[in-house]
């Protein structure tokens, strides 16, 4: 057993349930000690005196992996803190990862995790859950999971743990921690919580004697996955299969869908902090799901079908949150804002509503070809906020091969309409690294950026555009899965090369992600259950904390990764085959395998695919599977045109898969 585990078993708990009076006087010797005190205005407090129908309420702690500036703001939490707290039988709180500092004060003190509701430890819940964005967060899921006094593996758990939950995007491919957790939901969360509260609190009037048990019937809940209920076999290096070994156990599990966005007007009551967070301000989801069918994009992919809340519901959440909250700055929400069905008339109604007062209006997830001089004259008229705009590649070729159709005159049209309202500073986002980028693409962002700015001249003395640039990941469940990564020492090449040629233009700023924090990324991203003891590893060595650069640490993964015997090279660098079997093959987000095959084909060949919003229905799977109808729209495809017109689409030939030039893809 580890130090850490040696302290985290050592829990000391106050008479009334609260580990308060232990973690009061540790506060003043940490950074941001209102971190850790709640006290937030929005939630009510968590009523832990109801009973179901068993007479056994479950209790929840809906916990973020990081620190609480960044997890606060997380819709996805925030929405089933409140449906729990609403059911008479559940009960839910919140907690978020300890910075360094005070997490050694804790185990120097016997403290173990707590919510922030009311700092009770998190080992008297029932069900401990996980939102999982981001891959590197793994080694802060075990050191979470070992702060709340259990055994990191799920096996070693007895019936008096907690069971360990988690969701979101980076659970589409959840094999490399699966030895970690009890289980994983897939897709959409709000329906599905209270089908595992009705299960376990059967479990606890039963006297929770058998832990596997309530895992076997768990496993009959569509949406849910149960790792140990699963057996990863393998033949020497590669994977053969991931078999069901439990008779309740289904061949495939497919992800949870909510069909109508409308019955789900959450969070009624946004959490409104007393410390700075990031996205501080007011959140409201407009649609869910995109069909915008960027090839690189997980999000896009796993979240089909689009569903829309109707326009009046987002007014009446944006009227009321505003009134509430006090914030004079609302966010409208999705993974391309500007798509929403008459977004410029639900902007304008909001800034006009003299209900909301003097607000600024910011949509995160701007279309290029969808952003024009109506919603930007809309979105001028409240107090101005950045604009962020996302080409994600330099070239029209490149764009092809990604399936973002959106070309240089979209670009400097939207550009142009936002400087012509006031604007002064943009920001663009690319990414690089994709499959078959050359130098030329590269340096076509530079370009791009560059022509930005000499737009913005005709309207300001000094415009300026900051470009960020990240290195492409290869996704399970998208078409780029096949896709071997570039290497550290390419992708580094391309930001020195991009960084020179930005440097030239002294309106152009530009920022970029760490090549090497991407490569390990890219390893769990789409990793198997071997990986597993890598990820024990580096965080049993310190590893915490591995999104924040200062924590980052590349040669733990590289020692640990070799000390396993498992090469970043089969992991991280090579191309898949058709016909391998991928780790997450037996989960489903809905969208056929050869559909994601043909399209990774017609990637290689530059063959754009149009929205199909606006065209026949493509069979990808992610409507029918759900019983929710594809709806071909009738309105006029955005500014632009591209998506719709289905013209001009296809530059080039065949590039067969295992022709893709090697200093292209691995340096």
């Amino acid at each position: 057993m580890s130090a850490h585990q040696d302290v985290a078993h050592d829990l000391r708990v106050g008479s009334d349930g609260s580990v308060w009076d232990r973690l009061e006087p540790l506060l003043h010797r940490v950074q941001k000690p209102a971190r850790y005190i709640g006290c937030e205005d929005g939630p009510a407090e968590p009523d832990w005196s109801g009973t179901g129908p068993t007479g056994q309420t479950v209790s929840w702690l809906l916990t973020y992996p990081d620190t609480y500036e960044i997890g606060l703001p997380n819709q996805g939490l925030q929405i089933l803190f409140e449906i729990l707290n609403e059911r008479p039988d559940a009960v839910a709180e919140r907690s978020y990862a300890p910075w360094i500092d005070l997490e050694a004060e804790m185990r120097g003190a016997g403290v173990p995790l707590f919510s922030v509701d009311t700092h009770r430890p998190a080992g008297e819940f029932d069900v401990v859950a996980f939102n999982l964005s981001a891959e590197l967060n793994y080694t802060n899921l075990l050191n979470l999971i070992d702060l709340a006094g259990m055994p990191v593996r799920s096996a070693d758990r007895r019936p008096r743990h907690p069971l360990v939950a988690v969701g979101g995007h980076c659970t589409f491919n959840p094999e490399p921690i699966a030895d970690f957790v009890d289980l994983v939901v897939l897709g959409d969360g709000e329906e599905v919580v209270s089908e595992i509260t009705a299960i376990v609190s059967e479990w606890k009037v039963s006297g929770r004697l058998d832990r596997e048990a309530v895992l076997r019937e768990l496993c009959g809940v569509a949406g849910v996955y149960v790792p140990a209920a699963y057996e990863a076999v393998y033949d020497g290096p590669d994977l053969v299969a991931v078999e069901p070994r439990w008779r309740e156990a289904p061949e495939v599990v497919e992800k949870r869908t909510i069909a109508d966005l409308a019955d789900w007007p959450y969070p009624r009551r946004q959490i409104v902090p007393l410390t700075e967070v990031v996205h501080d301000r007011l959140n409201v989801e407009v649609f869910r799901g995109c069909t915008r069918s960027c090839r690189f994009c997980q999000a896009g992919m796993v979240t089909r079908p689009v569903r829309e809340r109707p326009a009046e519901q987002v007014r009446s959440m944006v009227a009321d949150g505003l009134r509430r909250t006090g914030y004079d700055e609302v966010a409208l929400t999705s993974l391309s804002t500007a798509d929403f069905s008459g977004i410029a008339e639900v902007v304008g109604g909001i800034v006009d509503d003299d209900a909301c007062g003097r607000v600024s209006v910011s949509l995160p997830s701007l279309r290029v070809d969808a952003f024009g001089v109506d919603i930007a004259s809309q979105l001028q008229q409240g107090r101005r906020t950045g604009l962020t705009f996302a080409p994600e590649a330099g070239s029209w070729r490149l764009r092809q091969v990604i399936n973002k159709l959106i070309r240089e005159q979209d670009l400097y049209s939207a550009v142009e309409s936002a400087y012509s309202q006031g604007w002064r500073r943009m920001k663009l986002y690319f990414l690089t690294g994709l499959p078959t980028e050359t130098d030329e693409d590269t340096l076509g962002i530079a370009e791009l950026a560059a022509n930005c700015v000499e737009v913005g001249k005709q309207f300001h003395k000094s415009p300026s555009v900051t470009v960020s640039v990240g290195g492409f990941v290869p996704k399970a469940h998208t078409p780029f899965q096949w896709f071997g990564q570039n290497t550290v020492v390419e992708l580094q090449r391309k930001i020195h090369l991009l960084r020179d040629e930005v440097r030239r233009n002294r309106g152009v700023q530009m920022k970029w992600h760490d090549p090497r924090a991407t490569l390990i990324e890219g390893i769990n991203s789409r990793g198997d259950r071997r990986l597993g003891d890598v990820i024990e590893s580096v965080w049993r060595r310190g590893g915490t904390f591995q999104e924040w650069s200062e924590c980052f640490r590349l040669d733990l993964w590289e020692e640990e990764m070799a000390a396993h015997g498992l090469s970043i090279e089969w992991y991280a660098y090579r191309h898949r085959g058709e016909d391998e079997v991928l780790p997450w093959d037996h989960l489903s987000c809905g969208l056929h395998k050869d559909f994601l095959w043909q399209d990774w084909r017609d990637a290689l060949d530059e063959v754009g695919l149009p929205d199909c919003r606006w065209t026949p229905c493509y069979d990808c799977g992610a409507c029918t599977g759900y019983g929710i109808e594809h709806v071909v729209a009738s309105a006029t495809p955005p500014a632009g045109g591209s998506q719709g017109t289905g013209q001009d689409l296809t530059v080039g030939g065949s590039v067969p898969v295992d022709l893709l030039p090697r200093a292209a893809v691995v340096g």
